[in-house]
């Protein structure tokens, strides 16, 4: 392959490193020219200045993002390794970049930057890296974090990346080009991670000690991956127990909020390990075989092994997610294998078994797990599974002589929170302004690994702060306050509103809306004890409806920020799929994040394009589906507590009008458009960091409005801050010229036909 690189450097002024001069000669299907170009047998490297500009999958994950070009000349493809050389060589996974990136500049985040001693505009040089596999890989990082992942997991979490001896690697799965048989392991991957250590794996960071071969090695699957000095992975191509290290268990007393699971799980196991001739004196036996589930991250791992302490039995761990990576041959034998080696009292626990055993689609792996499962149940030992999905775990591992008994774990309430907060930082030293009661109250849907990851984050914050301080340390209410900021529940990872601290008064007028959101949405979730006391059930949901750009969403945000709430936002559209029982399940899994993370606003934009009026769609009965799935989890059986949901529509007539009744969305609540004197707190609430000059008469300005909303009200402000940056990058205020100005640009949307017969839709529903 030859390439004519000249007017390519010359463009991107990039440093040719290793590039040799060849004569083109007519065999290589040349012309006998004197081009300098790239021999794609000839070792190659290119120059190139870094860009700290990470696309939004490469945070953390060790990719590069090159020009076409560069790939072109470097004879690459994407997904293939490079070698990168700062002030120290390290690796990457190349990939392209975005459309109109420069040719002369290598696209990295911080990590990959850290990892080079480079900063940001420092010179990389670029070379193809042989994809050679890791044969080992030793990795050393914080002790809580190797305590909790097992080397199984650390190798799923690698999978996929480049690494060399030195390199800092995060524990974000690879998800850049990932190959199809391994998408659902990642996922897995991430699941667990997010189980066992909360939100905060996102920003753990360990650190690779040794490596086979040297250099940059791929990890993959038959890569033996080891914690320096403990845990570590089955050799490739054997199927033998895994070699866990012990890890101290915490005592029951510190398990706040899950002391009554303990006890009714210490009182099975002790009854079967130890008491088993008055079992038999009864004529009777006693089964072994518990399923725990409970939110991802609450601890149900660490319940087994804290009561298995307490009545003297050893625990061997699998992790479901690496078995069923395996050919069903190797997973049957290791698991035959580890159920044979033990010993009673012995307790098998496999965690997130809904790997092993899917509802959908169980395999023959499936089969063999439950023989397993029985035969060790009749042979003593207690099997323990959990799974943070109980919908998804195939019902036959319920049946008699399997797991015959259910222990929930729940999502731990402010008092629960506040308990656990205790024992976390029991070793921590805490200035007298920290007041755990309120970072109880304001981490609502906080389970126990997301609590350790915001201790972990203020600890860190504090050590920073205080890195020259070499008396008494002390965490601060300031760094659980910046904590708090970046560590969000591990429930909440998806599908969640950024806030920004956003409360009620932020929201500019609206005197009559506000005071029945308050009454319908935060009396609920502030008062539940006045609402018990009354005999009454608070309000399941209401329903916003307005113009477009009236400030619903905005009104939905300052809510959960005044109520200190989670906010689970879902536009309408995003729940329907055109598979049958897809969009059904996603909204069954909507409703069981939100119990899961209480309390919670469900907010459904766009409610009219997810339950429009039964009988009259044409998509083959997708939307009647979800209408009585939403139906039934908002008025079903399973009691929606602390949960309210919230809808926003622009036509409300174009709901189903089962979704309006009582026990649904039954308060109708009307956002007008702004008028006057709406609109001038509307502009004062959008100016208030903006530096506007006394000629600004912000009042006069708003009376001249008219059909103007509060986004329009909002974009005047900004684009009149940008017409002063355009007259003047050094301007320090922005003048009535600017938003003279502003107003040729920004018009009303407000149609008028629409806004009238919203006004007379809310007419009549204030005479019913």
């Amino acid at each position: 392959m030859n390439i004519d690189v000249s007017a390519f450097l010359r463009r991107a002024s990039i440093s040719p490193n290793s590039l040799t001069p060849q004569r083109c000669g007519a065999g290589r299907g040349g012309h006998g020219d004197d081009r300098l170009v790239i021999v794609t047998e000839a070792p190659r490297s290119l120059t190139l200045t870094a860009n700290l500009r990470p696309a939004a999958l490469d945070a953390r994950r060790g990719v590069v993002r090159l020009h076409p070009e560069v790939f072109t000349a470097l004879d690459l493809r994407p997904g293939d390794p490079v070698t990168l050389t700062g002030r120290r060589t390290t690796a990457g996974i190349a990939a392209l970049a975005e459309s109109g990136a420069s040719r002369a500049l290598l696209y990295a985040d911080d990590l990959v930057l850290g990892n080079l001693g480079t900063r940001d505009g420092g010179q990389v040089t670029v070379a193809p890296a042989p994809a050679r596999a890791a044969r080992t890989v030793t990795l050393t990082g914080p002790a809580e974090i190797q305590a909790a992942v097992s080397p199984e997991m650390l190798r799923l979490a690698l999978l996929g990346k480049v690494v060399t001896v030195g390199d800092n690697v995060s524990l974000m799965p690879q998800d850049v080009a990932p190959a199809n048989n391994v998408r659902g392991l990642l996922e897995a991957a991430r699941r667990s991670l997010s189980n066992t250590i909360g939100y905060g794996f996102t920003s753990a960071l360990v650190t690779v000690t040794e490596a086979e071969p040297d250099g940059a090695a791929l990890v993959t699957m038959d890569t033996v991956v080891a914690w320096q000095g403990g845990q570590t992975t089955h050799e490739p191509g054997t199927v033998g127990a895994p070699t866990a290290a012990p890890v101290s268990a915490p005592a029951v007393d510190d398990l706040p909020g899950l002391r009554n699971q303990a006890h009714d799980l210490a009182e099975l196991l002790d009854l079967g390990f130890h008491h088993g001739e008055v079992l038999a004196k009864l004529g009777t036996t006693v089964s072994l075989g518990v399923l725990i589930t409970g939110p991802a991250g609450s601890g149900k791992s660490t319940l087994v092994k804290a009561v298995a302490s307490a009545v003297g039995a050893e625990v061997t761990v699998l992790w479901a997610p690496e078995l069923a990576a395996m050919t069903n041959d190797d997973a049957a034998t290791r698991l035959r294998s580890v159920a044979g080696k033990i010993q009673i009292p012995g307790v098998l626990v496999i965690a997130d078994v809904e790997a092993l055993a899917p509802r959908t689609s169980p395999g023959p792996l499936a089969t063999v797990f439950r023989q397993v499962i029985r035969g060790l149940l009749r042979d003593g030992v207690a099997v323990v599974c959990t799974t943070s999905h109980p919908e998804t775990v195939d019902p036959n591992l319920r049946s008699p002589g399997l797991l015959e008994h259910e222990i929930g774990v729940p999502l731990p309430d402010a008092a629960m929170r506040r308990e656990q907060l205790a024992v976390l930082t029991r070793g921590m030293p805490l200035a007298d302004d920290v007041r755990l009661d309120e970072i109880a109250g304001r981490t609502p849907g906080f389970v126990a690994a997301d609590l350790s990851a915001l201790i972990r984050e203020a600890g860190v914050r504090a050590a920073l702060r205080q890195k020259s301080t070499r008396h008494d340390p002390q965490v601060t209410m300031a760094d659980f306050d910046g904590a708090l900021e970046v560590v969000r529940p591990t429930s909440m990872a998806e599908s969640s509103l950024e806030l920004g601290g956003l409360t009620l008064d932020d929201v500019g007028d609206m005197v009559a809306v506000k005071e029945v959101l308050t009454e319908s949405v935060l009396w609920p979730l502030s008062y539940p004890d006045a609402f018990a006391r009354l005999g009454v059930e608070p309000p399941r949901g209401v329903l916003l409806y307005g113009p477009p750009g009236c400030g619903k969403t905005f009104l939905v945000k300052a809510l959960a920020g005044t109520g200190k709430a989670n906010v689970l936002s879902v536009k309408g559209a995003e729940l329907l799929s055109k598979w049958v029982g897809e969009s059904e399940r996603a909204v069954r899994e909507l409703f069981r994040r939100a119990r899961e993370a209480a309390p919670t606003l469900v907010f459904l934009d766009e409610v009219d394009a997810l339950a429009p009026v039964r009988g009259q769609a044409t998509d083959g009965g997708t939307t009647d589906r979800v209408v009585a799935a939403l139906l039934t989890e908002l008025d079903g059986v399973e009691s929606l507590r602390n949960v309210i949901v919230i809808g926003a529509t622009n036509r409300p007539d174009l709901v189903d009008p089962a979704m309006l009744r009582p026990g649904r969305l039954e308060r109708l609540i009307y956002v007008p458009p702004p008028d006057a004197a709406a609109r001038a707190e509307i502009l004062r609430a959008a100016a208030k960091n903006v530096p506007l000059a006394a000629d600004v008469n912000l009042d006069r300005l708003a009376r001249k409005l008219d059909g103007f909303s509060a986004a329009d009200c909002a974009a005047l402000i900004r684009e009149a801050a940008l017409a002063a940056m355009r007259e003047s990058l050094e301007a320090s205020t922005v003048t009535a010229a600017h938003v003279s100005a502003a107003r040729e640009r920004v018009r009303p949307s407000l149609d008028p036909d629409q806004v009238a017969w919203l006004a007379a839709y809310a007419e009549q529903q204030a005479a019913r």
